[in-house]
């Protein structure tokens, strides 16, 4: 779940128009969005946007599923952790005879944790270009910058630099894209969307890493 959030986040970064890279961020006229998008109204922009999130991370599943070995996967992931997990305790008692002898596994579980990275990887470098090309393609032309309302401000990091909702200044401007105080932003509101989907879609794809 967390490289299919690290995605979706990147996804969310290259896609804004004519703002560079982090002029997104702070929300205003550099967010995602139309001025005249086919698809109006908060209700049904949010559904859409939300569905788009969970076509999109079926996709990702599907792919994964098919390119990744899941029980090859979890094999290597339940032995490194377990290894990782013993040594931490060698080291905690100070037991040295077997920090010694878990040290001479350590060539081969930097190679298992190196091959369970390269399989992560693999399927996001397949879903990575038509994801971005349905943002840059897509999303802008059907939605509005705004598709959503919070009932409380998301924007927990202090300053303009990351702005999930619009604020109260912003709603007041009558230039600015906000409508509402706490509406959210396009990319936002994807992303947020696409994030509460993604355990339950990997758990019923059976595509999860949890080992549990």
């Amino acid at each position: 779940m967390a490289l299919d959030s690290v995605l979706l986040f990147l996804n969310s970064v290259f896609l804004q128009e004519g703002g560079g890279m982090f002029d997104f961020l702070g929300g205003g006229h550099g967010a995602l969005g139309s001025d005249d998008p086919i698809i109006k109204g908060l209700i049904l922009s949010a559904f859409c946007v939300a569905g788009f999130g969970i076509i999109l991370n079926v996709f990702n599943a599907a792919v994964r599923k098919k390119m990744v070995d899941q029980t090859k996967l979890k094999r290597i992931m339940k032995e490194t952790r377990a290894w990782q997990k013993e040594r931490m305790a060698a080291m905690r008692s100070k037991d040295q005879a077997k920090i010694n002898e878990l040290s001479k596994k350590s060539s081969y579980m930097n190679k298992m944790s190196m091959e369970m990275m390269q399989m992560n990887m693999r399927p996001m470098m397949i879903t990575f270009v038509p994801l971005i090309l349905i943002f840059y393609l897509v999303l802008p032309v059907l939605f509005s910058h705004i598709v959503a309302l919070s009932p409380i401000s998301l924007n927990i990091i202090p300053g303009d630099f990351f702005q999930l909702t619009c604020t109260a200044e912003q709603a007041a401007d009558m230039e600015n894209i906000c409508t509402k105080e706490n509406a959210l932003y396009l990319w936002a509101w994807y992303f947020l969307s696409s994030i509460a989907f993604s355990g339950i879609i990997m758990k019923l794809t059976k595509t999860s890493m949890d080992l549990s």
